[in-house]
């Protein structure tokens, strides 16, 4: 049985020094059981994919997870033979991530998951074309690489821990630097990205005639009350009125949601209404994954038809070369969250929407919803958010005063995000892991290059 991130030292806390740590990691008492199980849920599911799909070493594992409480620090996790990654925090529960080929990692639960029948064929192998189309790649340009360089540099040398920086200009790969242990085929994990990315595929639905915005009574439950005049539209801008907390604190619906529920849609599907739909913006992961479910629903209702279409449908055209999209243990995508890919294949979401819905000589999206996705929603208190994107217009403040003001992005903790820069015919990707970034700085410096150009 191979130890995957050993921390040592925790065998030697005696029971009254663990005892005090919680106070120290600002856990309340009632809080204690809920924190037991985020812990061991949040260790197993991001050591196993940052373990099988990334290839990170046990020291990087345990420098991420560490990021988030100092109660991380004491997580004892272990890889068995199987590939099997198992987390507890000391005197809590174990939590077990199960690695599946081609599907990443889902937590596992008592019952049997509908993940053990799946069985994929190989995946295709891209040609040698320039990026976007294949693996290939053309001659960086001098400057812009330089400046990317030295970004990643001194990033990193802050301690801001970037891992990808890529720039493309009018379909072309112009600048792409990385991190110490982190290279163009290495995937990484968007956080909620993955939003934007669900958020495509219900475009693509939309454009095969198999499901429309406006449409209603969405779920069995909620028809007969309020919850059935909720629109796909709404889910798509967060402006569904359900009550949702997004905190990411133990017991919270979120992290309920992500670490502890076998199916995630099961958590906001429940939710009750606070707002008139449609009135009020409200970031919640619940609404992407309720979209993730209805995706599911409408491809074939099985964790099969929904890759084979998430694969023939937006992978193929897109070129995709290193992307997986997780299923929980229900075999659902979790859209809000969990999907990994390298830097390049990220461009290549923001190069289709940069592209009006097409790329690589093939049309994926319908060009009219790009339009409405990039458009500012009807709520009153935040229209600065779209179909799953983040913008920069639609309110007297824009999110980066620096960017032009049709810029729009994909974006996820810890400061991961895919800019897109209509007005300079550009995508920016940048990828790590901290807490908060210079994103407006140092995406300007590139914007200015560009536009110098």
């Amino acid at each position: 049985m191979r130890k995957s991130v050993v921390l040592t030292a925790v065998a030697a806390i005696p029971l009254a020094a663990l005892l005090l740590l919680w106070p120290l990691a600002g856990i309340a008492p009632r809080q204690v059981a809920p924190a037991l199980y985020l812990g061991a849920g949040l260790g197993a599911k991001l050591a196993c994919s940052g373990r099988h799909l990334s290839g990170f070493d046990d020291a990087r594992i345990a420098a991420d997870l560490a990021s988030y409480s100092a109660l991380t620090r004491l997580l004892l996790i272990r890889t068995e033979a199987d590939g099997d990654v198992r987390a507890r925090l000391p005197l809590g529960p174990a939590a077990v991530a199960r690695y599946r080929p081609g599907l990443g990692c889902a937590l596992a639960y008592d019952n049997p998951s509908p993940l053990d029948a799946v069985q994929l064929p190989p995946p295709g192998r891209v040609g040698a074309a320039p990026w976007p189309a294949g693996s290939g790649s053309e001659p960086p340009d001098p400057d812009l690489q330089a400046l990317a360089a030295e970004i990643v540099a001194a990033d990193n040398a802050a301690g801001l821990d970037t891992r990808a920086l890529l720039v493309a200009r009018g379909g072309r790969l112009l600048a792409e630097a990385y991190g110490p242990g982190i290279d163009a085929g290495t995937p990484l994990l968007g956080w909620s990205m993955a939003k934007s990315v669900t958020a495509m595929l219900l475009g693509r639905l939309e454009g095969l005639g198999h499901l429309q915005v406006s449409e209603r009574d969405l779920f069995p439950e909620w028809r007969g009350d309020e919850r059935g005049q909720i629109t796909v539209e709404n889910l798509l801008q967060m402006t569904s009125g359900l009550a949702f907390v997004e905190d990411y604190i133990a017991g919270s619906d979120s992290t309920r949601m992500l670490f502890m529920s076998p199916a995630a849609a099961a958590v906001p599907r429940a939710s009750p209404l606070q707002h008139a739909p449609g009135t009020h913006f409200s970031y919640s992961s619940g609404t992407t994954n309720l979209l993730a479910l209805l995706a599911y629903q409408r491809v074939g209702g099985s964790a099969r038809a929904q890759l084979d279409f998430f694969r023939r449908e937006l992978a193929v055209p897109l070129a995709l070369e290193a992307t997986v999209f997780e299923p929980d243990h229900s075999g659902v995508f979790v859209g809000s969250s969990f999907l990994y890919a390298s830097a390049r294949d990220w461009a290549r979401f923001g190069q289709l929407m940069l592209g009006g819905g097409a790329i690589n000589g093939r049309r994926v999206l319908v060009e009219d919803w790009v339009r409405r996705a990039t458009a500012p929603n009807g709520s009153a208190n935040d229209p600065r958010y779209g179909y799953q994107f983040w913008l920069n217009r639609g309110a007297a403040q824009p999110n980066w005063p620096s960017l032009p003001a049709d810029a729009y992005a994909m974006q996820g903790s810890r400061s991961q995000v895919v800019m897109v820069l209509p007005a300079l015919d550009a995508v920016v990707v940048r990828l790590g892991w901290c807490a908060e970034y210079p994103l407006d700085a140092n995406f300007a410096r590139i914007a200015n290059a560009l536009a110098g150009r």
